[in-house]
């Protein structure tokens, strides 16, 4: 398998999946059926397993690493405003193309059948605000809640800078775990090839038409809002403001891409993001340690901007409520404050329901959802990872911290470990 790429493996594994799905579906194959499902969420389970240490260590490294960037205020600010402003520009696209395609006109549902959701400490905006703060360390990891992690972990990276000197060796041992989960997440981000075949192919294989057919201008709705976002939004904003040519960004990222569109998970993607940001778009290394663990968990165009937008429109047609002006400013307030209650994990979940919330509309929409959420969520995440690499370019070129030389080299393999700084990259057979 060395021989080939890994973009080509992970092609290889989503053909494979496709067609192992097709046949486990058409001729009812159930123990196909079964093992692909088992082997994709093992996959996941491996995935979400770093999930805490890896949220955790990155954010806090990244936070700590901000000393050694020039004008780090600055860059954190441009960053976060960047966030906000391409959320802002998705919902909005969102939005438009809802009254367009008017996805829940004409659809009939059993409204009883809504599946059951706990949204006990997350339904609401305060529900959100309030448990963003952990009642307990231990218990933040072992559920694990995210969002309560990342605020543990902005909090001690602040103080470690506060502290100075004193704080060191707190932040070397934080260094190292990051370094060994990194390097564990990547042995299993080997066998992606793997888990890309077991997820497509317990897609195909679980959700016909039959599920699919009272969803389908939904479906066909989120897939071309986030197609254009990827294919319009992007590019113009990689074009004017990171005057980089968009067909190169493509290029490089397709396995960051590739890898979140199946994995359906931001964080568990992160260490390939941040590989491709450094090693093929050409982003200073310190700049892309705190852009990128920041973006996979709070820059989440496709989960917190493109899919609320049509699905909250798609809610309140099936439920007979009429949107107003004001709904449709209150849906693209949700989702350019609210991008953070995704918080890089697989599902929308929290975020569909505050903008539920915010609206007024049945929570009950929810529960009608989550039969096709995870066809939904691969390309929402995808498009989520993307946007998580478009910021720091056009940052990256705003503030000098973009390499061009690296940018428009062809597409650089990818070491079989995690990048190392240049000094000490290892020097063995490569994976492209």
């Amino acid at each position: 398998m060395k021989r080939l790429s890994f973009s080509l493996q992970l092609l290889l594994g989503l053909v494979a999946g496709v067609a192992l799905g097709l046949v486990a579906r058409t001729w009812d194959v159930s123990w196909l059926a079964a093992t692909l499902t088992q082997v994709g969420a093992i996959f996941v389970q491996l995935l979400k397993l770093a999930v805490p240490p890896l949220v955790f260590t990155a954010i806090v490294v990244s936070i700590a690493n901000l000393r050694n960037v020039g004008g780090a205020a600055r860059l954190a600010g441009k960053t976060l405003l960047w966030f906000l402003i391409t959320a802002l520009i998705a919902v909005a696209f969102a939005i438009a193309l809802g009254l367009i395609i008017n996805p829940g006109q004409g659809v009939t549902l059993d409204l009883g059948k809504a599946e059951a959701v706990d949204l006990e400490g997350r339904g609401t905006w305060f529900d959100f605000l309030v448990g963003i703060v952990p009642t307990n360390i231990f218990t933040a990891f072992t559920e694990p809640n995210v969002l309560q992690i990342v605020f543990l972990a902005v909090v001690f990276g602040a103080a470690a800078i506060a502290v100075g000197e004193k704080a060191e060796p707190f932040l070397n041992l934080t260094r190292s775990v990051l370094e060994l989960v990194q390097k564990a997440l990547w042995w299993v981000i080997r066998l992606a090839p793997i888990g890309t075949a077991a997820l497509i192919g317990k897609s195909i294989a679980n959700y016909g038409w039959d599920l699919l057919a009272p969803f389908a201008k939904l479906t066909a709705g989120v897939y071309i809002g986030c197609a254009i976002v990827l294919v319009v939004i992007y590019p113009v904003l990689l074009r004017v403001f990171g005057k980089v040519n968009p067909l190169q960004f493509y290029k490089k990222i397709w396995p960051a891409f590739e890898l979140a569109f199946v994995s359906r998970s931001s964080v568990g993607t992160l260490p390939l993001t941040q590989r491709v940001a450094v090693e093929r778009l050409g982003v200073d290394r310190d700049y892309a340690s705190f852009s990128v663990p920041f973006g996979a968990t709070t820059k989440m165009d496709g989960c917190a901007s493109v899919y609320p937008a049509l699905a909250a429109i798609f809610i309140a047609q099936i439920f007979g409520i009429q949107l107003g002006v004001g709904d449709y400013l209150l849906i693209a307030l949700v989702s350019v404050i609210g991008s953070a209650a995704t918080a890089g994990l697989t599902g929308a979940i929290v975020m569909l329901s505050l903008t539920l919330t915010t609206l007024g509309l049945p929570l009950e929409g929810v529960g009608l959802l989550l039969a096709i959420d995870p066809i939904l969520d691969m390309i929402r995440t995808a498009t989520n990872v993307t946007g998580q690499l478009v910021v720091p370019v056009i940052v990256g070129r705003s503030e000098g911290k973009l390499d061009d030389t690296v940018y428009d080299a062809p597409p650089q393999d990818l070491d079989d470990e995690p990048a190392q700084p240049p000094a000490d990259r290892d020097r063995e057979p490569a994976l492209a």
